[in-house]
């Protein structure tokens, strides 16, 4: 594997890391699943590249989060105030997503945005020499770090140990006045939020916006998620955002070895699952191995028939 590949896994492990914070958010803090991540990735997407083609590359940024909170809101308010359960209330979300993402296309499933000035044209811009070559890796670190640092301030803000808390116990929420309700709906905007800055940079990063830009992001983060997890589950709420950070680059690192193995596009869904459930089923496979070490001893007539 060449220096150039370990740089592209590590920018795209970067920029999908950032969809992995937020599922941090509200899977592992405020623990929703949220299955509207696949549409909210496509609408920062959609959002960032229109907005950009028009010539403004930094709004786009803005507009992308805008309407990734607009997307958790809507999310928020179908379990919250509507009594829909939170994984048909994701689904719903992202199947009118679709339809809303074409209509911000203009119609159109693809955005061609190979003559379009960018966040990472702008940074290219601004250097100069063998610098140039890093560009886009100086702009997604900016992108994660600032991701990283408002989501462990954040945590620490009374609305984040809220979020918390009711992740952790929406009774005891309740009886202590705060309303999960807005808890709920904060979490899921502020992690929409992140989905949407993800897409928006996906979209620049690869010059163009389709409308299947985000389908298999949620395996994709959870899975990363996951990843992280075995090695940093019981540590500290920073060790942890890190540990969403490693994860995603050695999924992408397992994406590019089975490109350079030559393996099938159409079969990296199936690797996604496939970690995902390792990733699900490893600790309680771990736990149990001592027990079937001991079965199969006693089956096979070992020394612990004895």
């Amino acid at each position: 594997m060449t220096l150039a590949l370990l740089q592209t896994a590590l920018e795209l492990g970067l920029i999908s890391s950032i969809t992995v914070l937020a599922l941090f958010l509200s899977y592992s803090m405020l623990n929703v699943c949220d299955l509207s991540t696949d549409g909210c990735f496509t609408l920062g997407a959609s959002v960032g590249a229109m907005v950009a083609i028009a010539g403004f590359p930094y709004l786009s940024i803005a507009a992308a989060m805008a309407a990734g909170i607009l997307s958790g809101f809507i999310t928020g308010i179908l379990q919250t105030k509507m009594g829909v359960d939170s994984l048909l209330a994701g689904i719903v979300v992202n199947t009118g997503l679709y339809s809303v993402n074409i209509a911000i296309m203009g119609g159109a499933s693809l955005l061609n945005m190979n003559k379009t000035v960018t966040v990472f044209t702008k940074m290219e811009d601004l250097l100069s020499g063998g610098a140039k070559d890093y560009s886009k890796l100086i702009v997604i670190v900016i992108a994660v770090a600032a991701v990283c640092l408002f989501q462990r301030f954040f945590l620490k803000t009374k609305i984040g140990l809220a979020i918390r808390a009711t992740g952790n116990n929406p009774d005891m929420v309740r009886s202590s006045s705060i309303n999960p309700v807005m808890t709920t709906i904060v979490g899921l905007c502020v992690a929409n939020a992140f989905t949407g800055l993800s897409g928006c940079l996906m979209a620049q990063y690869q010059k163009s916006a389709n409308i299947d830009i985000g389908t298999g992001m949620v395996t994709i983060a959870l899975a990363s998620l996951l990843i992280g997890n075995v090695f940093f589950l019981h540590k500290s709420i920073p060790v942890r955002i890190a540990g969403t950070l490693l994860g995603s680059f050695i999924f992408r690192v397992v994406y590019t070895v089975a490109l350079r193995l030559k393996m099938p596009a159409y079969m990296l869904k199936l690797i996604s699952s496939v970690i995902v459930i390792l990733a699900i089923s490893g600790p309680y496979l771990k736990s149990r191995l001592p027990l079937m070490i001991r079965n199969w001893k006693l089956k096979k007539g070992g020394p612990d028939n004895a």
